[in-house]
Order: structure tokens, then sequence, then C-alpha cells
């Protein structure tokens, strides 16, 4: 006994000590947020108990749009315009509870953006002082000549339409299978469903905001930081806190309650940090790209390139690779594992880091897609990633990549027909009428239970 005694008390020693480290990090760099380069961001409406606030996110595939008018008016003679700043936002403060009538002026929209057939314009709002109200308009890329020559209404659902969405729904689910692939490898190896994974992703896209304009880094170097700092984290959970919760086997369902925990803890510490507002990105708004008929901001093509590459190193790795067919091997049978002599807890742990790293990637690639991060970045994600992961095959990381792009082209090429406010209800329909018909998902394997 005082030989292992005095074998653990380094080991415990560093680990406190690289703890602290990290946890210093972590405090320092979400701290400069209260610093100057925080006024990068557009200021906002922020109610209280007098005033209200309507505002909302203008924004279409080739990127936000600036310099829209917008105009807020209700029955009693109120009227208040604003345009949309840099990335896209606008806000108006209210003073009553009334019903309100928001317009955008679609003679300010950019030749690269005008309103889908499916958006309301204007559009009705009850609002209250004391809350705040959204209000969003479906934007698309405005027409473009189809292969006949003539230009298509902004409704009608042409070829070139149908490959504009096809090819945003492939970026979704590509930056989308980079979190799934996570949650699934996590399911695989410990069996744990983790809510707290949007947060990772969250995570990702505001650390990537924090170096990019308020650090000013090269974009690259803040993507970077960004994902080691995620993958950071989830070698910090796992030592401080699912290792201890495994060697006490706490029931699965009393570690996914902790993961609830966990989100909910997150999510309120990213709000009271950066507010409620979308931030900024990058310095500047992106140019477009055109490919035929797609059109695409620059970022995008970038973010799906990468995610392109990631996915497939993780795929080599997996195949290629002795701690990759050891993960495997967790992931079909821990005990048997085990018994053939594999380090199960430092396996797990590697994963913890991988899919921290993953989901943190996905974050800051969809932050630089969209040109925002927000602190409910990763929880609007959250179901559909537990949608891809569920279709593709619970514990199968090729399963999660398939379930995700289809998820993905669903969401986007939806919006064709229905309002985009429904667009993640159909995905989660289409999950539905899929596992009726294959409970086990498209890669999973049937299992007998009984």
């Amino acid at each position: 006994m005082p030989h292992v005694a005095t074998t653990d008390r380094p080991r415990r020693t560093r680990l406190l000590i690289a703890f602290g480290m990290l946890a210093a990090a972590l405090v320092a760099v979400i701290g400069l947020q209260s610093g100057p380069a925080f006024a990068a961001a557009p200021a906002a409406c922020v109610a209280n108990a007098d005033t209200g606030c309507i505002g909302g996110t203008l924004q279409n595939s080739a990127g936000p749009v600036e310099g829209v008018t917008i105009t807020v008016t209700d029955d009693d003679g109120f009227e208040e315009e604003t345009t949309t700043a840099a990335n896209g936002t606008w806000s108006v403060a209210i003073p009553e509870r009334a019903r309100y009538t928001v317009e955008l002026d679609e003679s300010t929209l950019p030749t690269t953006a005008a309103l889908a057939d499916t958006a309301e314009n204007p559009v009705e709002k009850l609002a209250v002082a004391g809350a705040s109200s959204t209000v969003d308009f479906n934007l698309v890329l405005d027409a473009t000549p189809n292969a006949g020559g003539s230009t298509s209404a902004t409704g009608t659902v042409t070829p070139t339409r149908l490959l504009q969405q096809f090819a945003l729904g492939i970026r979704y689910g590509l930056i989308l299978a980079l979190a799934a692939v996570g949650l699934s490898l996590i399911y695989g190896t410990t069996g744990l469903s983790s809510f707290s994974h949007g947060e990772q992703v969250t995570l990702g896209a505001l650390l990537t905001f924090v170096f990019s304009i308020q650090l000013h880094w090269p974009i690259v170097l803040s993507v970077l930081a960004a994902v080691i700092l995620s993958a950071l984290s989830g070698w910090l959970q796992d030592i401080v806190l699912w290792r201890p919760l495994r060697r006490r086997r706490v029931g699965l369902v009393q570690l996914m309650i902790v993961t609830i925990g966990l989100s909910l803890a997150l999510q309120y510490l990213f709000q009271f940090q950066f507010g409620g507002s979308t931030l900024q990105v990058l310095p500047s708004i992106a140019k477009a790209w055109s490919v035929g008929p797609i059109r695409l901001s620059i970022p995008s093509y970038i973010a799906m390139g990468c995610a392109t590459v990631v996915l497939v190193g993780v795929a080599l790795f997996l195949q290629r690779t002795r701690t990759g067919r050891a993960t495997r091997a967790i992931s079909d049978n821990p005990a048997l594992a085990a018994a053939s002599g594999i380090d199960v807890d430092k396996i797990i742990r590697l994963v913890w880091i991988l899919a921290t790293g993953l989901a943190g990637l996905g974050g800051a690639l969809l932050a630089l897609a969209f040109n925002g991060a927000s602190w409910d970045l990763g929880l609007q994600m959250l179901l559909l990633m537990f949608a891809a992961v569920t279709l593709g095959g619970l514990g199968t990381a090729y399963g999660a990549l398939i379930g995700s792009l289809i998820i993905g082209v669903v969401v986007e090429m939806s919006t064709l027909w229905l309002p985009s406010s429904l667009k993640f209800a159909v995905a989660l329909l289409i999950l539905i009428l899929v596992l009726l018909v294959r409970p086990q998902g498209i890669l999973g394997r049937a299992e007998r239970i009984g």
C-alpha cells in the first residue's frame, strides 16, 4: 500500500497542475470578452423592465446581408427604422406590449439576396417589454439565369435552385458530420448519449470568435487554437468527471442526466460571457464564388474541403491504426477488448479528446461558413446530431457520416417548399419514417432481445 500511495501522489499532483493550467487558460481566453475588441460586434437592443426588443439576423447562403432597411410599427403610431449590421443582425427597442408589424424594404436588398416565396413580408409579431422577440426573413440567393437563358422567379423551383440547395445541404451535412461522428464514437465506446456535445460545438465557434476578432489572430491559427482547446476540454472532462463516475459504476441513465446538467450550465455560462446576440467571426463580409449554377461564400468552400479531409483522416485512423482498431474493438465488445489486453480507459479518454476536438472543429467551420457564432449554436444542432447518429446506426462512425449527409440535404432542400422554420421538423420526420422501416439505422446491426 505505501508503494502504491507513493506512486499515485506525483501523478495526482501532475493532474492537478494540468487541470489548473487548462482552467486558467480557458478563463483568460473567455475573460477577454470584456475587453475593447468585443466592440467589433454591433450594439444590440437589451431588454429590461421597461423596454422589449425585436430583432433577428438577415443572411442567405452567400453569408450575412448588410445595409437592409427594416421598419417596425404598431397601430398606436410607433415607428422605428433600422438597418442590418455587417454580420446581418438588427434590433429595435419597443416600449410596450403590442402586436408589431415588421417590414423589410426589398429595394434595399443587395443583388445577391432576395426573399423566398415562402417568406412573409411584412411579419406580424406580438412583443412585450422585458423580453426579446425574433423575426426571421427567409432569404435566398437572387435569381440566376437558368439553362434556357431566362431568369427564374424567386419562388419557382428550378434546376438551378435545386442544385443550389443541394450544395447547401452537402455543406451543412459535412459540418454536422464532424460533430455527429464524435457523438457516435462516445456512444460506441461508453454507451453514453452525451447531451452536452452540442456545447462543444458552441465552444469551438466562440473560441474562434475570441481568437479571430478579439485577439486579431489569422483565421487559420484561430481555428487551430479553438480545436486544440476544445480537445483539451474533452481530456479534462474525462479526468475530472467521466472516469471517476465510470469507476464508481454509475449507471448510464445517471450519466445522461449529468450531461444534461453540464449542457445547461455551459449554455448559461456562454450566454453570460458572450451575450445573446450573434457574433461576427470574420472581420469582413466574405466574397462568394460561383461554380456553375452554385454560388457559395469562399469560407463555405474552405469549410467543406476541411471537413472532407478531416473525415477521411478519421476513417483512415479507425481502419489503419492499432488505436483505431482498438477503438472499434471496444465499441463491439468492451469486455472482450479488455480481456485481450486493450487499455479501455486509455482508449475512452482518447475518444473523448477526439470527439470534442471534432465537435470544436465543426463549430469553428460552421461559424466561418455563416460568419456568426452564438451561445446556442450547438443547441440548435444537437437534435440533428442525434437524428444523424440514429439514422446512420448507433455507435457506427460511418453511419453517422451518412446520416449527417442525408439530414443536411433534407434540411436545406425542404426550404424550397416549406418555411425555413419547419426544416428541422422535416428532418426528424424523415428519421421517424426510416426507423419504422429499419430501427437499427442504415448501417446498424439488428440485435436480438430476449
